[in-house]
């Protein structure tokens, strides 16, 4: 398909003559990987699109509707270029790689949690499948997740990471008590979690970036768990989370970062790790580290 040619990134539509675009990313990701990133014009059901593009190896979606083309100059051209450009230098990674460091004592084995938080940012779809995969059915500490996606695509993700989750994934709503099982913030608003166990959702972006914002919702956990909570913080772009995880950190709490050599895009948990974090791992050591994690009911929970 590709030939010979030098290429950084691929950016594909799919919606291609004579060939599905899911089957194009296939055959890249098998034969020749490289960073893919799709554009999407399928706005019915775009969530389940976008998933499926990820399962195939796409490194990020988005949809056509974010990319104006008619002023290619104007500063959503010049956001997406620089996108592009980031994306190209991304690495390849189709599985976490393992390279588990045997005989290895990690600090804070069996320590008690109530709430676990990550955050994500490109690449992370699959680093999190996979994280929620090596859990066991029935873990019972509760999972808060912030991914930044395009918007129209979280119902989507849910719905794929709930293919091969170890637990059940669903869309964080108010009020709700965090349960077993993992909670992905909504599009459009940030995710915290109350003293009492409950779900809040904010949809003011408060002069954040991000919204939802990886470092709100640990500030969160920082405030309702103390010396239980534990904060990740996953490939991305950019610096969300890195406060955030201090936050749980000064409280007593663990803060975790994705290790450089794992991760598609080495910003956000660089950000976190040169802050300070307790442990920099990569995904199999992190999903390794939260099975040896006991379960502590929040004091205030109702």
């Amino acid at each position: 398909m590709l030939g010979t040619r030098a290429v950084d990134l691929v950016a594909i539509d799919l919606a291609l003559p004579g060939m599905n675009g899911l089957e194009a990313i296939e055959e890249i990701m098998s034969s020749r990987p490289l960073p893919v990133l799709v554009l999407t014009s399928d706005i019915t059901g775009k969530g389940d699109v976008a998933a499926a593009a990820l399962a195939a190896g796409a490194l990020e979606v988005i949809g056509k509707d974010e990319v104006n083309v008619a002023d290619p100059g104007g500063a959503q051209g010049a956001a997406f270029r620089d996108r592009v450009r980031l994306l190209a230098r991304a690495r390849v990674i189709r599985h976490p790689r393992a390279r588990l460091r045997r005989n290895r004592e990690l600090p804070g084995r069996g320590r008690p949690v109530s709430v676990i938080g990550f955050c994500a940012s490109t690449g992370g779809p699959k680093i999190l499948e996979a994280l929620l995969a090596a859990l066991p059915p029935g873990y019972p500490i509760p999972l808060l997740v912030v991914q930044h996606i395009s918007p129209g695509f979280t119902a989507g993700l849910v719905r794929w990471l709930n293919l091969s989750a170890g637990v059940p994934v669903r869309v964080a709503a108010a009020g709700v008590v965090a349960a077993p099982g993992a909670w992905v913030a909504p599009e459009g608003a940030n995710l915290s979690l109350a003293g009492t166990g409950r779900l809040e959702l904010d949809r003011r972006a408060g002069g954040r970036r991000y919204l939802p914002s990886g470092d709100v919702l640990f500030a969160s956990i920082a405030a309702a768990a103390g010396p239980h909570g534990v904060a990740v913080v996953l490939t991305g772009m950019g610096r969300d989370g890195a406060r955030g995880a201090t936050a749980v950190r000064v409280a007593g709490g663990l803060a975790v970062a994705q290790d450089e050599e794992s991760s598609p895009i080495y910003g956000m948990p660089r950000a976190a790790a040169e802050t300070g974090v307790d442990l920099v791992l990569s995904p199999p050591e992190i999903a390794s580290h939260l099975r040896g994690l006991t379960y502590q009911p929040l004091a205030g929970a109702s």
